[in-house]
């Protein structure tokens, strides 16, 4: 009688790693539909400090308003007048999305009442202006 060889096959020694790469392809998908992502505005800002500064949890539209008058959104220089239509369609994008004004501590307060106008005519309610806290 012959004797039962012990032959292995290299094949079947591997690890299937098919599972493991459907569920990290899965986690990526949640993670991308889950998040949300900033707007920046695109320029650095010397902020005003202040005490009862506050920090705001869904302030996703950023418009940032530098001391020289320039109004940059979405890391675009904006006009004054342009303001309305960039904020509407950032809005269209992100509904529940509120407006932070960042405004440099050298800017006018003539302007910023100005671009707090044309932000809430785009049909945003809720805009808060941006403070760093002491």
């Amino acid at each position: 009688m012959r004797r039962f060889s012990n032959s292995t096959c290299e094949e079947e020694n591997g690890i299937d790693l098919t599972p493991m790469l459907d569920v990290v392809f899965i986690m990526l998908i949640f993670f991308i539909v889950t998040s949300s992502f900033v707007k920046e505005s695109g320029v650095d800002i010397n902020r005003p400090s202040a005490k009862s500064a506050t920090t705001v949890k869904n302030g996703n539209i950023l418009v940032a308003l530098r001391p020289n008058d320039e109004i940059w959104i979405d890391k675009r220089l904006v006009d004054l007048s342009a303001v309305r239509a960039n904020i509407e369609r950032l809005h269209a994008e992100m509904p529940q999305s509120a407006v932070v004004v960042q405004a440099d501590n050298d800017s006018k307060s003539g302007l910023l009442i100005q671009l707090i106008d044309q932000i809430k005519l785009a049909g945003i309610d809720n805009v808060s202006v941006s403070a760093a806290q002491e």
